[in-house]
């Protein structure tokens, strides 16, 4: 009997995929015929809008497709479907694609959502995608009118290749949202632009944020890579992370009056980013508080903050912190960064009026810092058990007594190019690192580093061209937004 149901299923399977096997395209010019698709679609079906404005619109796009037969609902032509008004969209359900939409010329109200990975019926979105896409400038008459540009519930959920810009009332650009007791996210927000993001009045005008303080130690495993962030200055934490184990990698910060700010949560990845200050005033790097962080393979120039906005700020501890205060940092790793040229480098154990827990058996290994700012390193909290391996220091004091893990010494940096601080054949940063770390196998280039005798620093010296690059507007966000396109 148990053979024989079996066999039903599968038959009733094929047949299924055989009944969808004819995918079909539906174009439609109103609201009306929109929705009317969304309630027959199947999978594999693409549902294709008008290019032109449409005003107004409230888009529910609540159905489900299948794993590889996704339903798409897109644009005639990417970028040429203008909601402007009080446009919006809702995602809702699975294997769901939007591509192509651009979101300009309105707002929405107070408490909502630009677009929702959750539908009205707060069905949630997994396994979706919002590709191509983009909102630019769309706010209210009131800047206090807070409303977020995104929100992504559910799970295994991608944003790529939009462009966020030009946001100037309260509220987060874009959300990743916990649920109690839910199993990781697993979000990727990948290949976007972020640009001109105002500056707020204080705290929720970051540009992304990754769980809540109240879900804060739960797995989220977010992964957020290959994005451009250009003056984004809502506020200090430019990202901010509420959960545990996400990834931040190779993303470029550019001219932006904040940081990456790992806020709450534990055991999160910094790798491979490019904190570019320009000199900007306030222009930040990474803020670390949790257990367990690790921060590599960065690259650091030019930043004009100090204190909790220096190039790499460590917090101190509230003794039995609740989750919205600051948890004592234990075990961060911060190994082969390279800083040049920022006003603060290393600020340890900020504090406030709670804040009595230093550091705790953190690791300070191979990294570079040359600056004529100094001193270098700032104790704010003396740290317990800290560690200092294989690193050079040159230029100002270093602020600290001189530990064996750090050598004074030129690292005789130049610049090619691309105008980034590499060693040069001759620095004694080649071949140099302390230590075992085998799960570094690259840097910030994107290229090879060996299992043994690494070089000091964020860069390996290597005769090859990167693969790696800092990105820009020509490199990220939607090809249609692009000049070269």
């Amino acid at each position: 009997m148990m053979i024989f149901f079996k066999r039903v299923c599968v038959a009733f399977a094929t047949c299924q995929l055989a009944a969808y096997s004819n995918a079909s395209e539906t174009k439609v010019h109103t609201e009306s015929e929109l929705s009317a698709a969304i309630r027959k679609a199947q999978p594999g079906d693409s549902i294709v809008m008008a290019k032109g404005t449409w005003t107004d619109i409230e888009i529910d796009f609540d159905t489900d497709g299948l794993v590889n037969q996704p339903i798409t609902l897109r644009a005639e032509v990417d970028g040429q479907v203008k909601l402007e008004g009080s446009s919006s969209l809702k995602i809702a359900g699975d294997h769901l694609v939007v591509r192509g939409l651009h979101f300009t010329n309105g707002s929405i109200a107070d408490g909502g959502h630009v677009i929702a990975f959750q539908g009205s019926s707060s069905d949630l979105a997994n396994h979706s995608r919002l590709t191509q896409c983009a909102i630019t400038d769309y706010n209210p008459s009131k800047a206090s009118t807070n409303y977020k540009w995104v929100s992504v519930f559910g799970m295994h959920n991608r944003v790529d290749h939009c462009a966020f810009t030009g946001m100037k009332h309260e509220g987060v650009t874009l959300t990743v949202w916990l649920k109690d007791s839910a199993p990781a996210n697993h979000t990727r927000i990948d290949n976007n632009l972020f640009a001109d993001r105002a500056t707020g009045r204080g705290n929720g005008f970051e540009t992304i944020r990754i769980g809540t303080s109240t879900r804060s130690m739960q797995d989220s495993e977010a992964i957020v890579e290959d994005n451009y962030f250009y003056r984004c200055n809502g506020e200090i934490e430019i990202i901010s992370n509420k959960s545990v184990g996400n990834i931040y990698r190779r993303n470029t910060f550019e001219s932006c009056k904040g940081q990456l700010t790992l806020r709450h949560g534990n055991k999160c990845l910094v790798e491979g980013n490019f904190f570019l200050g320009n000199g900007v005033s306030e222009s930040s790097g990474v803020r670390v508080i949790g257990e367990d962080h690790v921060v590599v393979n960065n690259y650091f120039k030019d930043l004009r903050g100090k204190n909790a906005r220096a190039a790499l700020a460590i917090y101190s501890g509230v003794p039995d912190s609740p989750l919205n205060r600051y948890f004592q940092v234990k075990r961060a790793l911060i190994a082969f960064n390279t800083f040049s040229g920022c006003r603060e480098n290393f600020v340890i154990g900020l504090n406030s009026n709670d804040t009595s827990l230093p550091p705790l058996d953190c690791k300070i290994a191979n990294n570079i810092c040359e600056s004529s700012d100094g001193p270098l390193i700032k104790y704010r909290r003396k740290p317990i058990n800290m560690k200092y391996e294989g690193n050079i220091f040159h230029g100002a004091k270093l602020g600290i007594t001189q530990p064996t893990g750090i050598q004074i010494v030129d690292p005789l940096l130049s610049s090619d190019s691309d105008k980034l601080m590499r060693p040069a054949p001759d620095s004694p940063a080649i071949d140099s690192a302390k230590g075992s770390y085998p799960d570094i196998t690259t840097d910030m280039d994107g290229h090879a580093r060996p299992s043994s005798s690494k070089d000091i620093g964020a860069d390996e010296f290597a005769p090859t061209t990167p693969t790696v690059t800092p990105l820009n507007r020509e490199k990220a966000g939607p090809l249609w937004m692009r000049s070269g396109e």
